[in-house]
């Protein structure tokens, strides 16, 4: 029976990829205090090589999750979500079990790039929600991951701190223990959503790499244009994970415990973005002015924090960051609805690629950006430099989606006999 006619099944499915994509988030959230320490403590050196490592690792990550991705999305198309996702948890519950017992950076270096291969399951959970959710209601189920997002990283970098204060080796084995259990619960709970008859015939390793991925986004020209939006929105992200710390310290002189709270609070507030108001002013102003709402929110809080003299006024722009959360559900709606459904996993397989090709260069970027906006030499000192950078790209994101958007509808709904129609906008 297909199991979009039994709606507890689809409730309980979504339940389940909201709990494995926060548990995603919470076990890697968990070792974000403490891997860097162990690095420093296995490789020897001081910090300045330690930095080094950590660098590397970073960008091994995201190379492994850009090639990965779309072979993951591949074989769910192919071989049912259910496979993939179940395969992913077991996956990184065994290897961080793994980077927990082994004892040289190279071993942890190498549990690492596993960790970037079986992380991806985030592709097959957005396709998975595809699979079961009707075009109108997709922007509120993908705000619902989006908030998982929000909810890991708020719990898992707080308790990974508390672990790791115990024991350094304690966030690992929490997180393998995590991971594990989910698998253990999808394994007895988790329904297949993809049927067989829509499956695709074979495997194709043409479309199963990041760059065959890609074609299959020039085949769809509003998709093309909505992808290089993902793009540029995950890139101007990168500049919160690279110099957020560093600007927080240089400009207002904060120490480690106001970054967590103000992280924390950032996470709060975006969880309740996604979680809530997504699934209120989707159906009100349709997908296609929400994406160009959020990016422009996006963009003033970016701005915002540019040239913010104070601390206060630093803080009134994260509220304008957390309204940014609007957008990527209404995109994801609305590229899910222009893609055959055989082929969400390599269409989600293809946005993933796009987010990791953001995460080999991003952190880069913004960091070199950074160091010469406040370099004794500089011809304009403006250390919110990267900031500015990335409000610019949401910009730039925000007039891209109108043009590629324009002659779209608003909305999509489904009519009593399953077909969708659309409402003229």
């Amino acid at each position: 029976m297909d199991i979009q006619t039994i709606i507890p099944a689809r409730r309980a499915a979504v339940a389940f990829v909201f709990v494995t994509v926060l548990i995603d988030i919470l076990s890697f959230g968990i070792i974000i205090p403490v891997l860097p320490h162990l690095i420093e403590r296995l490789g020897g050196g001081g910090i300045a090589k330690a930095a080094l490592w950590v660098g590397l690792f970073g960008t091994l990550f995201a190379t492994i999750q850009f090639i990965c991705s779309p072979i993951q999305g591949a074989l769910s198309d192919r071989f049912g979500r259910r496979l993939v996702i179940l395969l992913s948890n077991l996956g990184i519950g065994i290897d961080f079990l793994f980077m927990a017992l082994v004892n040289t950076v190279p071993l942890l270096l190498i549990g690492r790039f596993f960790s970037g291969a079986f992380a991806a399951s985030f592709t097959t959970a957005n396709a998975y929600i595809a699979d079961i959710t009707p075009p109108h209601k997709r922007a509120a189920s993908y705000g619902l991951l989006g908030s998982a997002f929000g909810i890991g990283f708020i719990i898992g970098p707080a308790l990974g701190g508390f672990l790791g204060h115990i024991d350094m080796r304690l966030p690992f084995f929490a997180a393998a223990l995590l991971a594990l259990a989910n698998f253990c619960y999808g394994l007895f709970i988790l329904p297949e959503s993809l049927p067989v008859e829509r499956r695709s015939k074979r495997f194709d390793w043409s479309h199963a790499n990041p760059f065959g991925a890609v074609m299959l986004l020039r085949r769809y020209p509003s998709v093309f244009g909505l992808a290089s939006v993902v793009f540029m929105s995950n890139l101007a992200h990168y500049v919160l994970q690279s110099v957020f710390v560093l600007y927080a310290d240089y400009r207002y002189g904060w120490g480690a415990q106001k970054v967590g709270y103000t992280l924390a609070l950032t996470g709060a507030c975006n969880a309740l973005v996604q979680a809530w108001l997504v699934r209120k002013l989707v159906p009100a102003l349709g997908e296609r002015r929400t994406v160009r709402l959020g990016l422009t929110f996006g963009a003033l809080g970016f701005g915002l924090m540019a040239f913010a003299a104070s601390w206060p006024v630093f803080l009134c722009a994260i509220p304008l960051l957390a309204l940014w959360g609007l957008a990527g559900p209404s995109m994801q709606a609305l590229i899910t609805h222009r893609v055959d459904p055989h082929e969400q996993g390599r269409l989600q397989g293809a946005i993933s690629s796009l987010s990791s090709l953001a995460g080999i260069f991003g952190p880069a970027l913004f960091t070199q950006i950074f160091a010469a906006a406040i370099a004794g030499h500089a011809a304009l000192h403006l250390p919110g430099a990267p900031f500015l950078l990335a409000s610019l790209l949401l910009g730039l994101g925000a007039w891209i989606a109108w043009r590629v958007t324009r002659k779209l509808p608003l909305h999509v709904r489904h009519e009593h006999d399953g077909a969708a129609v659309v409402e003229p906008g």
